[in-house]
C-alpha cells in the first residue's frame, strides 16, 4: 500500500479542496492518506507554510503541489507507478 501525506493546515479552503480530490481520486485498497497539521511541526512549517496543499509521496518522496485536479492527481499517480 503506498502512503500518502497531505500537508496543510487548520482553516485552510484549498486544503479542503486539495483533501476531498484525495478522497475522490485514491483507491482505498492500494492507497492510504493521511492529513498533516503543519502548524505543529517547525519543519513542516518552514518547508510548506507558502506552498500548502501539497501531496508528498512517502516512498519516492515526490511532491504534487497545488493546484491539482483529479485528472492531474491521476497523472502523478501513474508518474510514481512508472517509477518516475
Amino acid at each position: 500500500m503506498r502512503k500518502f501525506l497531505l500537508m496543510g493546515t487548520e482553516g485552510c479552503h484549498l486544503c479542503d479542496d486539495a483533501a476531498a480530490i484525495v478522497v475522490a481520486t485514491l483507491n482505498p485498497a492500494l492507497h492510504e492518506a493521511e492529513l498533516v497539521d503543519i502548524a505543529f511541526e517547525d519543519e513542516y512549517m518552514t518547508r510548506y507554510a507558502v506552498r500548502i496543499p501539497v501531496l508528498l509521496d512517502e516512498v519516492s518522496g515526490k511532491e504534487l503541489d497545488w493546484p491539482f485536479d483529479q485528472a492531474g492527481l491521476q497523472a502523478f499517480l501513474s508518474e510514481l507507478e512508472a517509477g518516475g
